[in-house]
């Protein structure tokens, strides 16, 4: 049997021998180190291994119809239109508001006209009818109360809701307002072209 470095021998064993005595043996690496070191080495080796098959993944890209919904010289502040978009199927209900004063994505010389989806992310609750004139928001919803600012790409004002509502993209063609598109995923669908 040979004899090992005593450099060596405490590195195994630790120091003075304590876990040999013991009968035990020391780990050499702890749980972050090993972590740290598998990361690492994995990380390299995906990178650095010339021939190594790439992910060929293709991009998914979404083709929404264009619909006419309104002419921007019928809107009157503070007066919401419905509509159905991006389709005809479930949670495709819509509001169309000129809300007088400027807004994210708005639409028009003021920049004041934006569209939305009606359904709630939280749980699915129609927000139908809910349009506060005065703060330029949508609901509370009926189910926990979720509010959403207009002005502000339909983020959540409070509530229970944690994602903006859908905001419907809109195309200005002369005086004819066009949607063409949809920014977030409608409630209830995995695709918002599914139907």
């Amino acid at each position: 049997m040979t004899k090992l470095d005593p450099e060596i021998r405490e590195a195994i064993n630790g120091r003075h021998g304590e876990a040999e005595r013991a009968g035990t043996r020391k780990c050499l690496m702890n749980r972050r180190q090993f972590l740290l070191t598998g990361g690492i080495a994995t990380t390299v080796i995906m990178v650095s291994v010339p021939g190594m098959p790439e992910a060929q993944t293709p991009a998914a890209i979404s083709t929404y119809p264009r619909k006419f919904i309104a002419k921007l010289s019928e809107l009157e502040t503070d007066r919401p239109m419905d509509f159905e978009y991006p389709d005809e199927g479930p949670y495709a209900e819509s509001i169309l508001v000129k809300l007088g004063r400027e807004a994210g994505g708005g639409l028009g010389p003021d920049r004041d006209v934006v569209a939305f989806n009606y359904t709630c992310t939280h749980q699915g609750g129609s927000l139908y009818g809910t349009y506060q004139a005065d703060d330029k928001a949508l609901g509370p919803c009926p189910l926990h109360l979720t509010t959403f600012d207009l002005t502000r790409h339909g983020i959540f004002i409070s509530g229970q809701a944690y994602q903006s509502l859908p905001q419907v993209l809109l195309e200005l063609d002369g005086d004819d307002i066009f949607a063409v598109g949809m920014f977030g995923l409608i409630y209830g669908r995995f695709d918002n072209l599914m139907a």
